[in-house]
C-alpha cells in the first residue's frame, strides 16, 4: 500500500536546481559570517548537486569554490589574528 505519491521525474531536476542555488548563496554568505558551517555545507550541496547533473552547473561549481574560499579566508584570518575569530560587525 503506498501513502505518497508517485516521484515524478520533473521533481529530482527541480532538487537539484534548489541545491546549486542554495549552495552559492551560502558560500556567498559564508565570506562574511560562519565560515566554518556555510563553507562545508556550501561544498556538500554542489558536490550533491553536481553528481545528480544539475541543469545549473555554473551555479554550482560557483556554490562549491565559495565555500573553498570559505574555509580558506577563516584559515587565514585565524593565523592573521592569532586564534580569534573574525566577523564583519567588528
Amino acid at each position: 500500500m503506498r501513502l505518497t505519491a508517485p516521484p515524478r521525474r520533473n521533481t529530482g531536476r527541480r532538487d537539484t536546481e534548489g541545491m546549486a542555488v542554495a549552495s552559492f548563496v551560502l558560500g556567498l554568505i559564508g565570506l562574511v559570517v560562519l565560515n566554518l558551517v556555510l563553507g562545508p555545507v556550501a561544498i556538500a550541496l554542489a558536490l550533491i548537486a553536481l553528481r545528480r547533473n544539475t541543469p545549473r552547473r555554473f551555479r554550482a561549481w560557483l556554490g562549491f569554490w565559495l565555500g573553498v574560499a570559505d574555509l580558506l579566508v577563516l584559515a587565514v584570518l585565524l593565523m592573521v589574528n592569532g586564534g580569534t575569530a573574525w566577523t564583519a560587525f567588528g
